[in-house]
């Protein structure tokens, strides 16, 4: 039994890395030191979990990939995330959160 769940969990860690390899387009290193190596590999899982993250947060429906390549192509655009994944304008939401602090005073 342990070994077959210690299999099961590898198994999921390949998944998992071959699901970064072909969605967070990491197909070659950029450095051949093992510091660059490692902080690809870093960054690479960082983006999928801040993704994630918002995934769950923001209760949207689409998959991982499809919110991946919607942020990549309106990277620079200036359009809340929320609004550019739903097209829900934020603005509209009467619901205010009131633990949010203000940066500025608008």
């Amino acid at each position: 039994m342990t070994i077959a769940e210690l299999y099961r969990n590898r198994w999921k860690v390949e998944l998992f890395f071959k699901w970064i390899k072909q969605h967070l387009r990491i197909k070659s290193f950029y450095g051949t030191s093992q510091n660059a190596v490692k902080t690809q590999v870093w960054i690479a899982i960082c983006t999928y979990l801040a993704v994630a993250i918002l995934k769950k947060q923001s209760n949207i429906e689409m998959s991982l990939y499809t919110i991946l390549q919607i942020l990549s192509v309106s990277l620079f655009e200036n359009i809340p995330i929320y609004q550019l994944l739903t097209g829900i304008d934020y603005k509209n939401i009467t619901e205010v959160n009131t633990k949010q602090l203000l940066l500025f005073n608008l």
